[in-house]
């Protein structure tokens, strides 16, 4: 891409940022007022590009009710969780996400040396359209969906990208994409905001991958909760280069489970976080959890909880 046509693009977005709604909204908490962030794009729209370049004074606590992914496209700046008193420093190159209702405060270093782009996503749009293909990383998984049991939870994600990857890339070609707005912008910038959200849950992945024991039991179980969606024991068995009538009996004797219960316990898990925190139909969450079936996943689900996945929606 021409870097002309790129630093127009980042200059037109950092000049609209301050044209965008972000009003301190007031809402309550445990009898305490908290700011809020509501999203400041348009209605019709799900997905939003930002370049942020601070004015230089600390912002307010706030906290949003949108996904955002900030990445420190020059400089460095500080960020402050009041619940916690965590104070980190961003540097150039490192990603910084929160999901909806995580709060912090951004404290700029030097307004002239740093930028910010940010991707900003309606909570339903991200549940429906990106949230079941990042499903297959546990940590990631949970931190995505942490609202669905803590509304107003203070967690991010912080790490380095690293230089390999093309996060940056797709950054740039969706801010170009963003600064000139077609008619069609909002499709360009889906299977972008994908493979941006792909590489982030593959650098994610890296950054805090754990070590399982060697034990091939724990090795095994830690291959099943990422590919939980999809995993067989034939599929198990050709990874890990043992026969299926093994990879069972290990299973059996190691854990006492069988795989298809572990398999079960993961995928009945996921669903309550996901028929909890997400406005998703029954349908498309039985298709992100690897039920072909929809009829399938209504019986295993009322197997395992003796109760439908309706009824389970009917009671929160």
């Amino acid at each position: 891409m021409g870097q002309s046509v790129l630093c127009a693009a980042v200059d037109r977005l950092r000049n609209e940022f301050s044209t965008l709604d972000w009003t301190y909204h007031t809402v309550e908490i445990d009898g305490q007022t908290e700011n809020m962030f509501c999203w400041p794009g348009t209605s019709e729209e799900e997905i939003i590009i930002v370049v942020h370049q601070s004015g230089g004074r600390q912002e307010l606590f706030h906290r949003h009710d949108y996904f955002y992914f900030n990445y420190t496209y020059q400089g460095e700046y500080d960020s402050i969780s009041f619940k916690y008193d965590h104070r980190i420093t961003i540097h150039e190159g490192e990603l910084y996400a929160g999901q909806p209702f995580a709060g912090h405060a951004l404290c700029v270093h030097d307004n002239k040396k740093t930028t910010i782009i940010g991707v900003l996503i309606q909570k339903t749009a991200f549940c429906r359209s990106f949230l079941p293909m990042l499903s297959g990383n546990p940590k990631l998984f949970h931190f995505l969906l942490d609202p669905a049991t803590n509304e107003f939870s203070d967690e991010f994600i912080h790490f380095k990208i690293e230089d390999d990857c093309n996060i940056r890339t797709l950054l740039e070609m969706m801010v170009i994409e963003y600064a000139d707005r077609q008619e069609d912008t909002q499709a360009v910038l889906k299977p972008l905001t994908l493979s941006f959200l792909m590489q982030i849950a593959r650098q994610y992945a890296c950054a805090n991958r754990e070590t399982a024991s060697g034990r091939p039991s724990e090795k095994i179980l830690q291959y099943i909760g990422e590919h939980f969606d999809t995993v067989t024991l034939k599929e198990i068995a050709k990874r890990f280069s043992y026969h299926p009538n093994y990879i069972s009996t290990l299973l059996h004797r190691e854990v006492g489970k069988s795989f298809s219960q572990i398999l079960l316990e993961l995928r009945m898990e996921r669903a309550l976080i996901l028929l909890k925190g997400t406005n998703l139909p029954v349908e498309e969450i039985a298709l992100a959890l690897g039920y072909s079936n929809n009829s399938n996943f209504y019986k295993a689900f009322r197997d395992y909880f003796h109760i439908s996945p309706r009824e389970y929606i009917k009671s929160l």
